[in-house]
């Protein structure tokens, strides 16, 4: 939406786009191209592309109107030559309308131009550039191209368009830096084309990768541009995951990953899937492969994935199946997963067993004892399946042409189930019957049944045939006499050629046998059975006692009604008996054998014919002919006389096949599924193996089929022809005899429906297995170097390299079986698994060792023909060493470690051999310090965790330090209503001090219930498990003040981090819910409760952690809005640390009440040696704390009766017995503590406040002995710079200034001394000066304490030296003075005093000028001026009203109101709240201090105290007056003028209360020691010989007119001496003359005149020993060093520079006269 052009500011002239112009943006297209002035729509710029010399270009700019109304407007040619349009004119552009102008270009040179046409409105100017540029080549792509993030050895890419914006056309080539590559990484583009590049990273190594692209492009001369490709690398890291349940009996050994199938059942496929995790950020694609095997393989485990990718922090489903095909083979194989680049490998190995059908018999032979002839009997048979699996079976036996039938001969007997099948017996002549039925199972050995009957008829009575008979015979036929009738072996044993065993069976005599065992019938395999029956096969078990031959036979295609050619049937009787041949007819068959019975000679033959009758054309015709042969004496019981001779009869079938199919038609379709294995069972070699197939007909008509044997005659099939019935199917078994391990290829043909189109061909693979096993390594196993004693175990893998299970078993020598060792020893190795077992290696001695092991593996099942294992040899290497383990450093020593905490360390252990060894380490403890004994035992880490068995040596020391957490106040200062509080007395009233101590101190065990803050009380007011208790005092205000802030400064002087933290009692309660809270609360707990309600008392911070060295501010605050005293208790807790319990207390006083705050109410006074002359004065200090001045008077009851008990000696004496304190300051009472004897004084003294609450104060003074205790201990520490509080970093907000030292203490001085001490006055700000003066409140006089300057102005930046002088006392004292610096800024007292200056003109000027505006002067109504003028002396007597206002107004009366402690104009702003005080123009307020306290503390002592005291601290000091200088009051007191000056001007008294006996007393006492000194001649001399002594040192100490005195005597004596002296020499020209009597007068003025001369020498030296001298260059020095002070801070003179000599030639004229140690007796 756009502006209208009269909402539009005016346009710059030559700006293209006016300031204020809003343009219009309605897509991101038309902003880059369009502009919006005024309404007026035009293009931002009008550019040539293009363009010739010589050739004119013309381009419009439409300008359009988007306003609502008419606008006018005129534009301007451009100025340049070479853009030109039509002449100027007005335009007028109505609403929506548009206006094309042309531009006409004329380039005149081949180079870039640029110009403008301006546009101006009403509203202003606006312009359209106009530009003309020549073609250039110029590429538009990004800057950088950011890649996915990418696996290693993989490959991502993404893409980015590159785009000619140039005018020319242009070829590109990009060189790209490995691992980046571009496709494609060369092209053309035309001018505006644009094509897509493709960047592929394909990283070697994981990092971030950050290249460069240099893209070249252009044609003649080449140009580049660089594009950033970055990417980043990382590695894959795939996780195979197995689900389900493991695998029974499956050894992994290495392998970590093992999916188990299980037993699967022959011939299905089960799936199971293994989960693969990708644990990295990037996708990870891998490759899946099976181990590669050289050898014969036959693989049931199948994979169809062979590569896939695993998305980044996904997973992928690796699905694996299992087919197995021989039932009962253990199956093994293994897959690897390989990520990209070969990283990692993971092995998974699978496994699985084949199960099949497990059917049996119930029975295994059916006994239909005895029918008559054409009669029929059933039996039952039951055959079950014990397995799972679903059997095929099938009873070889036609049920149509047989006598014995079934009613289901084959069929699928479903797992775990047991089918009864009927089984039927039809003779059809009689005769004994037997016949041996096999039952064949698919994938199972086959199954042999015996059916046999008997049949009688009215003329034939066959003995019946029973089971018993059927096994005398086989033992008979082993023994080779059932080729002899029963007659025959009747006779036989009649006569003793045979015998009967004790089974009843037939046996030779033991005369023939040669005592040889008889051969016993053993049970044949089933399957050597079915295929040794001398049809299949040309062997055979058991010789033949009747064949046919042929036994199969095809008839080929005979169409009817054409007859096929007879087959004839050869029947050969192999017996020495006569047999008769019976077969059984088929009525309704078309296959028929004649004659049906026939008898054959012995060893003889005879011949049948086989007729085919067919019925059907294009029909198949399948049969099988039944025939029985016996022996012919069977036909009749009564031709047998033991039926121990008894022999069944034998059956003889013959398979018939046919069809009937005419030349041109096709034979039917056969329909089937076939059943075969790719391969037969894996056997040892020159072993038959077999396998099992089946055809199923799935169709509606009969199938027959015929395999020919004689194209692969290395395979045996039976049966090898046959027919099977619609819905049925046929089980074939397979033989072959491998002889060699390699493998063998067999092609059978199978033919269906005697059609050679429908062929089949059967391919088959046999290969023998020999043992084969293969060891790591080559066979070498080697073991790194062990220490003597050690043990090493290593995985060593063996694998099965054949299809066949295998058992293994090591051997090793008896003599290195303490050496070496193999773990399991034997086992069972499936096929082609891979086992590892654990190796373990023990040297005893330090040797090399070469040792071998042996391994021995068979096959599982061991055959006969190879009862022989194999053994494979191992090799392995191992060497026995010594070696010592050392520690890299001896002495480890941690430092300080937080008790409570746990700190974790690293102890480097170096080994120097070339052996790995094995330790146990061990802690022997040793605990020392403070501790107890009984902690020690009990301390878990003392006890030696290592076996007392093993040798012990001494590794390392480990030193550490248990520590506490430790935490010290350092620094404190306050503000807001606490500002007149010195740093030393919050540091008193907060018990700095006393908390620094208990910090400093170990916490006790109940402190460490909770070693962190815990909320873990259940009540308003927590349990409290510290001793330690402390007051922080916040002193007292009037209600309504600011708040009273404190600033601690905390800092951690210990070694470890401090946790801590100010817990109110509501953070130390537990969050409960409001039902099971106490609803009544105590006096005390809802007194808490106020304060934390309304946070009367504030932390902030709370809590915090400090380093080793760190500090941190904390603030607290008192807020003062209710009348009385809060106490709220606040644990300060330190982790791990101290606990203690912190009162916070904070008084409120109303605003008119007086009010002292008194910290404590006992004061200790400094201890003071017993005996001394002159006890110090000392001070206590009283606060007034409200907003009214204060009276106090002391008491002195308890005095007067300590002074009574102590003799009358005046041990405590009050100085100041009363006075005043101003609000908000800090009032002296000077007190004299005197003690009489060593012990301690106590005395409660009432002080009473005038209109306030009284109060009882406990003062303690100690004596002591000086000569037991030495000098002043106390008092030396007291004033000892090592105790001073706190340090000076903390500065309150807004604070401009800051002292160097908050603190000074000049110490012990005599009390006629003068001592001064530097401080520096800091202007913290960097912009404001500051103007400062000195606010002095000492003890006794303001001459004692001077300060220079006293006031001043310090410029931003800036420091200036303040010089604190104390001058003599006179008297000793012990003060302790708070000097106050106001600071305020100067900036503020200049608008003050600007703003005060116009107040007071304003209020002159209005106090004699009014002005009257009343119209009706009648009525007189008073009008105030304009402005009223109100003071602050006003307003408190301002009334609330203003109605009555005098019309002449004078200045107030001077009044003096008592001050209050509220911030000015407080008052002033709630009188005049609610009135209108825009009329009111209240007198300017003086700017509020910052003040900056400076506590200053002395202690004086008398000459004679210093001296015995400090002796060596005499001569530091400079004596400002002699010894008798000094007033005689200072040695002796008058009493009672002290006793008046104790309500008047205090001075020291330490007789104040002598009575009028002592002091006669005293008085008689010097007056007898002066009479006796007066008349003591000896005394006199002494006095006399001390004068001709040299001066001593202290007679410096006199005054100027005692020293003229002296000197006036001192002559007055030499003169009285020279005229009295009758022998008196002098000197003269170096002779010695006796002055006498007689001398000359103008000898004795010559003598006179050098006695003077001597005297003038000796007086000069007099005087400048004087005071005046002494203290004038005092003073001089004193200057000079405060003058190089200064300069020095304000950087004049640099006191640490080297200073310069500089050395110049000695003169020898003037080396002697110049030298100021010669001396004229050293010259001379």
């Amino acid at each position: 939406m756009a502006l209208s052009g009269r909402d539009r500011p005016g346009a710059a002239p030559g700006v293209p786009r006016a300031p204020g112009a809003l343009g219009s943006q309605v897509s991101a297209r038309e902003a880059k191209k369009k502009c919006l002035f005024w309404g007026i729509e035009v293009p931002e710029t009008l550019s040539w592309h293009g363009w010739e010399l010589g050739k004119e270009m013309i381009k419009h700019l439409t300008l359009k109107n988007v306003h609502e109304k008419t606008q006018k407007l005129s534009y301007r040619c451009p100025p340049t030559p070479f853009f030109f349009t039509v002449f100027p004119q007005p335009i007028t552009l109505s609403p929506g309308m548009s206006l094309t102008l042309p531009i006409v270009f004329r380039p005149s040179e081949k180079r870039e131009y640029e110009d403008s046409i301006s546009f101006v409105k009403a509203e202003g100017e606006f312009s359209v550039t106009l530009r003309a540029v020549l073609p250039c080549l110029h590429l538009s792509f990004p800057a950088a191209v950011q890649l996915p993030i990418c696996a290693v050895h993989n490959v991502t890419e993404t893409t980015f368009p590159v785009h000619n914006v140039g005018d020319l056309f242009t070829t590109f080539a990009w060189e790209t830096p490995s691992p980046f590559c571009m496709i494609p990484d060369h092209g053309m583009l035309n001018p505006g084309a644009e094509c897509m590049v493709k960047v592929v990273f394909q990283p070697k190594v994981a990092g971030v990768h950050d290249v460069a692209a240099t893209c070249w492009f252009g044609n003649e001369e080449k140009q580049k541009m660089i594009i950033q490709l970055k990417a980043m690398a990382k590695y894959p890291y795939l996780r195979v995951c197995v689900t389900g349940m493991e695998c029974e009996g499956v050894q992994p050994g290495k392998f970590e990953d093992v999916l188990c199938f299980g037993s699967v059942p022959v011939g299905t496929t089960v799936e199971k899937c293994v989960e693969i995790f990708n644990m990295s950020v990037v996708d990870a694609p891998c490759r899946i492969e099976r181990a590669k095997d050289p050898l014969f393989h036959d693989y049931v485990f199948s994979c169809d994935m062979s590569h896939g990718v695993v998305p980044a922090k996904g997973k992928l489903v690796l699905c694996i199946r299992f087919q197995p095909q021989i039932v009962g083979e253990h199956s093994t194989d293994y897959f690897t997963i390989t990520s990209a680049g070969c990283l990692l490998e993971t092995v998974l190995k699978v496994a699985g067993s084949c199960k099949g059908p497990l059917v049996s018999l119930h029975q295994y032979s059916v006994d239909f004892e005895w029918i008559n002839l054409g009669e029929s009997l059933m039996q039952t048979l039951k055959i079950s399946n014990m397995s799972d699996v679903p059997a095929y079976y099938q009873f070889d036996i036609d049920y149509k042409g047989s006598v014995f039938s079934l009613d289901r001969p084959c069929g699928v007997l479903e797992g775990t189930t047991t089918l009864t099948l009927k089984v039927t017996f039809r003779p059809t002549h009689p005769m004994t019957y037997h016949r041996r039925v096999v039952c064949l199972v698919h994938h199972q050995e086959p199954m042999y049944v015996d059916f046999f009957g008997t049949c009688h008829s009215g003329t034939a009575k066959p003995t019946t045939l029973q089971a018993r008979h059927l096994s005398l015979y086989r033992t008979n036929m082993v023994r080779g006499l059932t080729f002899y009738p029963p007659d025959i072996l009747s006779v036989m044993l009649k006569e003793g050629k045979l015998q009967m065993d004790g089974n009843g069976a037939l046996m030779l005599p033991p005369e023939i046998t040669q005592d040889k065992a008889p051969k016993e019938y053993l049970e044949p395999n089933s399957m050597t059975e079915y295929f040794y029956d001398g049809v299949s096969s040309d062997l055979t078990l058991f010789p033949t006692h009747v064949s046919v031959s042929p036994r199969e036979y095809d008839f080929g295609c005979c169409i009817p009604p054409h007859m096929a050619e007879p087959l004839p049937l050869r029947v050969t009787n192999h017996t020495k008996g006569n047999i008769i041949v019976s077969w059984t007819p088929s009525h309704g068959s078309a296959f028929q054998v004649h004659p049906e019975i026939c008898d054959i000679p012995p060893l003889k033959s005879s011949a049948f014919r086989v007729l085919f009758k067919p019925t059907q054309v294009n029909t198949l015709y399948a049969a099988e002919l039944e025939g029985f042969a016996f022996y012919k004496v069977m036909r009749h019981y009564t031709n047998v006389e033991n039926d121990t001779t008894i022999c069944p009869s034998w059956c003889l079938t013959v398979k018939l096949r046919a069809h009937t199919y005419e030349a041109e038609r096709e034979h039917f379709i056969p329909q089937y599924i076939l059943d075969v294995p790719k391969t037969f069972p894996p056997v040892v070699p020159d072993t038959d193996t077999y396998c099992s197939m089946l055809l199923s007909n799935t169709g509606t008509s009969l199938m027959t089929f015929s395999v020919n044997q004689t194209v692969c005659p290395s395979v045996l099939v039976k049966p090898s022809s046959g027919h099977i019935i619609p819905g049925g199917h046929q089980i074939f078994f397979l033989s072959t005899h491998p002889v060699s391990t390699v493998s063998q290829q067999h092609i059978l043909p199978l033919q269906l429906n005697s059609y050679p189109g429908y062929t089949k061909e059967i391919s088959l693979q046999s290969c023998a297995e020999s043992l084969l096993l293969l060891l790591e390594g080559g066979g070498n196993l080697y073991f790194k170097p062990l220490y003597i004693g050690a043990s090493s175990t290593r995985m060593y893998t063996i694998k099965n390299c054949t299809r066949l299970p295998m058992v293994f078993t090591w051997k090793i020598h008896q003599s290195n079986s303490k050496i070496l060792s193999v773990r399991p020893t034997a086992g069972i190795l499936q096929p082609y698994e891979a086992m590892a077992q654990a190796w373990t290696f023990t040297p005893d001695k330090e040797t090399k060792y070469l040792l071998q092991a042996m391994v021995f593996v068979r096959w599982k099942m061991p055959d006969p023909m190879f009862p022989k294992s194999v053994r494979y040899a191992l090799r392995i290497v191992g060497e026995g060493t010594l070696g010592t383990i050392r520690a890299e450093k001896r002495h480890l020593d941690l430092g300080n470690v937080l008790v409570g905490d746990l700190q974790s360390f690293s102890i480097v252990l170096l080994n120097d051999g070339i052996c790995s060894l094995n330790y146990i380490l061990s802690v022997k403890q040793l605990i020392t310090g403070s501790c107890d004994p009984e902690e020690v035992c009990s301390d878990p880490l003392a006890t030696d965790h290592a076996s007392t068995e093993e040798e012990q040596q001494p590794l390392c020391c480990i030193v550490a330090t248990g520590v506490y957490p430790t935490l010290c106040i350092t620094d404190a200062c306050s503000g807001g209503s606490a500002n007149n509080i010195s740093k030393l007395h919050l540091w008193g009233l907060f018990s700095l001090d006393t908390l620094n101590e208990y910090l400093q101190r170990d916490p006790t065990p109940g402190e460490l219930t909770y070693r962190v803050p815990t909320r873990h009380s259940t009540c308003l007011i927590p349990p409290v498990y510290t001793p330690l208790l402390l007051d922080f005092n916040f002193g007292s205000a009037p209600v309504g003040s600011e708040p009273a802030i404190v600033m601690l400064l905390l800092e951690n002087k210990g070694v470890v981090p401090v946790d801590w933290a100010f817990l109110f009692p509501s953070d130390q309660k537990m969050d409960m819910q409001r039902w099971a809270e106490d609803i009544e609360f105590s006096p005390q707990e809802l007194h808490q409760m106020r304060i934390q309600d309304n946070q009367l008392f504030s932390v902030s911070p709370k809590s915090g952690t400090l380093l080793p060295g760190q500090e941190k501010c904390v603030h607290l605050s008192h807020r003062h809005d209710f009348i009385g005293t809060d106490r709220l208790p606040v644990l300060l807790k330190v982790s791990y640390g101290r606990e203690i319990l912190l009162t916070f207390i904070g008084v409120t006083v109303e605003h008119d009440q007086r009010y002292v705050h008194f910290a404590s109410t006992k004061h200790l006074f400094t201890p003071i040696a017993v005996g001394g002359s002159y006890p110090p004065t000392q001070i206590y200090k009283l606060y007034n704390g409200g907003s009214m001045p204060v009276m106090f008077e002391v008491q002195l009851d308890n005095i007067v009766r300590i002074q009574e008990e102590n003799f009358q000696h005046p041990v405590f004496v009050c100085l100041t017995p009363r006075g005043e304190i101003p609000p908000g300051k800090t009032g002296h009472m000077e007190w004299i503590f005197s003690p009489l004897e060593a012990k301690t004084y106590l005395v409660d003294v009432p002080i009473h406040i005038m209109g306030g609450e009284s109060a009882l104060i406990t003062f303690q003074g100690v004596g002591y002995n000086p000569n037991t205790v030495g000098e002043t201990a106390a008092s030396s520490k007291a004033l000892s710079p090592s105790i001073l509080p706190g340090s000076n970093k903390l500065i309150v907000t807004g604070q401009a200034a800051t002292l160097s030292h908050h603190r000074i203490c000049f110490g012990n001085i005599p009390d006629c001394t003068k001592a001064s001490r530097l401080v520096f006055l800091n202007n913290i700000s960097e912009s404001k000066s500051v103007v400062f003066a000195w606010q002095i409140s000492i003890c006794e006089d303001k001459t004692v304490l001077q300060i220079a300057p006293e006031s001043g102005v310090v410029q931003p930046g800036e420091s200036i030296p303040c010089f604190i002088t104390l001058g003599p006392t006179g008297t000793p004292f012990s003060c302790s003075t708070d000097l106050v610096c106001e600071v305020y800024i100067e900036e503020s007292l200049v608008q003050y005093k600007r703003d005060l200056h116009a107040w007071q003109k304003e209020k002159e000027q209005q106090a004699v000028e009014f002005i009257i505006t009343e119209k009706d002067l009648e009525t007189k109504k008073p009008m105030s001026p304009a402005v009223r003028l109100v003071d602050s002396a006003e307003t408190e007597n301002l009334p609330e009203s203003s109605a009555v206002i005098r019309k002449y107004k004078t200045l107030p009366p001077i009044k003096s109101h008592p001050k209050r402690s509220q911030p000015p104009g407080c008052l002033e702003r709630k009188q005049l709240l609610g009135k209108d005080t825009s009329r009111v123009w209240v007198k300017p307020e003086h700017p509020k201090p910052m003040l900056l306290h400076l506590d200053v503390s002395a202690r004086s002592h008398s000459i004679e105290d210093f001296l015995s005291n400090f002796t060596s601290e005499f001569p530091k000091y400079f004596l400002c007056r002699p010894f008798s200088a000094q007033p005689l009051e200072s040695e002796f007191v008058d009493w009672s003028r002290c006793r008046d000056r104790m309500d008047m001007d205090p001075k020291w008294l330490s007789l104040a209360v002598a009575s009028k006996q002592e002091l006669q007393m005293v008085t008689d006492i010097l007056t007898g020691i002066i009479r006796g000194l007066l008349e003591n001649t000896q005394f006199h001399d002494a006095v006399k010989r001390s004068h001709n002594e040299p001066i001593p040192y202290f007679t410096q100490f006199r005054s100027a007119k005692s020293a003229e005195l002296w000197d006036r005597r001192e002559c007055s004596r030499i003169a009285s001496r020279v005229s009295a002296s009758p022998d008196l020499y002098f000197e003269r020209d170096g002779e010695r003359k006796e002055i006498s009597q007689e001398t000359s007068p103008s000898d004795l003025l010559e003598s006179l005149e050098i006695f003077h001369h001597k005297q003038l020498m000796e007086r000069k030296e007099m005087i400048s020993r004087q005071l005046a001298i002494g203290s004038f260059v005092e003073l001089v020095l004193e200057n000079t060093l405060q003058n190089i002070l200064i300069e020095a801070s304000r950087g004049e003179v640099v006191l640490t520079a080297r200073p310069r000599v500089i050395a110049l030639p000695p003169s020898p004229s003037r080396s002697s006269s110049l030298n100021p140690l010669t001396t004229p007796q050293q010259s001379s």
